[in-house]
């Protein structure tokens, strides 16, 4: 299982540069179609943790991902889990196109 691991450590107290890092993150797992990203905020008073929750639950964010887990042993890490995206047409209820009935 391919994964991608952001450590947030370095860039904690600048706030553009963790929207940058997860926008880049998060579009790089949708293209190369990677199913885990571990982002890891640390554990301290859980400011950067919360940073990152909210982003996630951005609408724009939140449609490309599957869910999102917070690690319970360790609580500075979040995973964010992406379901594979095929290439084929989104089909409807009875196997018609969403579309049209024909």
């Amino acid at each position: 299982m391919a994964r991608i691991k952001l450590d947030l450590h370095d860039i904690f107290n600048k706030g553009n540069l963790i929207d940058i890092e997860l926008n880049r993150v998060v579009d790089e797992a949708v293209t190369k179609r990677i199913a885990l990203v571990e982002i890891i905020a640390g554990k301290g008073s859980g400011e950067l943790k919360k940073h990152v929750l909210r982003f996630l639950a951005q609408p724009k964010i939140k449609q490309l991902y599957h869910r999102v887990e917070k690690d319970d042993k360790n609580y500075g890490r979040i995973f964010v889990h992406f379901r594979p995206q095929s290439n084929r047409k989104k089909i409807g209820l009875y196997g018609y196109q969403a579309s049209g009935k024909k």
